[in-house]
């Protein structure tokens, strides 16, 4: 008995209206089905005809066993850390830690607590960000061409590119001061700067070979500087009472313009 044949048998058996009636339900079901996929398409997904700016051609494959599938998975943790590592890269970059160094000798511990809370806040909008990533599959440049008309759109952009060059500015002078200093000053500045654009591009090369390479030579980058600030903590050994009171009491006492515009 054919698929069409096994659907249309509960009808058989009563009259001509009763077989009728239940096509045209299924019928109408399975319209209903249809629109309403097309409405989750159009609110959810452009499509490439739709000028879409991004498509990733390399998917990331989850884990997915389900003979293994019990409670908490460290497999697939790891499998969606990857992309972590890429993002706390802008909150570990040259420039964001020669300006903590600087906050640092001219304020001590005394603005920690606004360290904290703009990593919190930081931390929340990569939240609703990555979420809006997974609702959608649209990154937030996507988002944005389909959302606003062309007049808006050119103003995020401008301003998006006003804050990339100045954050851009800030670690491309904090690598090459750090050059400078690690090179006993051999290295002079404009040669940090060169070196600097040299390693933009060989990350920007490296991509090619694959999302898991570049995710995993940023882990171990990263992995490098959390030993080295942890051993750093350790033998400077800071006094915890200041270390905490600064990070959780809001206050700044004999802050001048100096130290607040660090």
């Amino acid at each position: 008995m054919s698929s069409n044949e096994a659907y249309h048998e509960p009808g058989a058996g009563g009259d001509g209206s009763g077989g009728s009636s239940g096509a045209s339900a299924g019928g109408s079901q399975r319209s209903n089905q249809l629109h309403h996929q097309q409405i989750l398409n159009e609110t959810t997904y452009l499509k490439p005809a739709a000028k879409q700016a991004y498509f990733s051609d390399e998917k990331v494959l989850i884990p997915d066993d389900d003979s293994t599938n019990v409670g908490f998975s460290f497999r697939k943790l790891w499998a969606f850390t990857g992309p972590g590592f890429l993002m706390s890269i802008a909150y570990l970059d040259p420039g964001n830690i020669e300006s903590d160094m600087q906050s640092g000798a001219a304020a001590k511990y005394k603005i920690l607590w606004v360290l904290l809370w703009a990593t919190v806040l930081g931390l929340l909008m990569q939240r609703l960000a990555a979420r809006l990533g997974v609702v959608t599959g649209l990154h937030l440049a996507e988002m944005c061409y389909r959302q606003y008309k062309r007049l808006p759109r050119w103003i995020l952009w401008i301003m998006i590119e006003i804050a990339i060059i100045g954050s851009d500015m800030q670690e491309v002078i904090g690598t090459a001061i750090a050059i400078y200093l690690l090179s006993n000053k051999v290295v002079p500045l404009w040669g940090g700067v060169l070196i600097t654009i040299v390693d933009t591009f060989t990350f920007l090369f490296l991509d090619k070979y694959g999302l898991r390479k570049l995710e995993f030579l940023f882990g171990t980058l990263i992995t490098i500087m959390a030993v080295s600030f942890g051993y750093e903590y350790i033998v400077s050994a800071p006094n915890q009472g200041e270390v905490l009171e600064g990070m959780f009491v809001p206050w700044c006492s004999h802050c001048n313009s100096n130290v607040l515009l660090q």
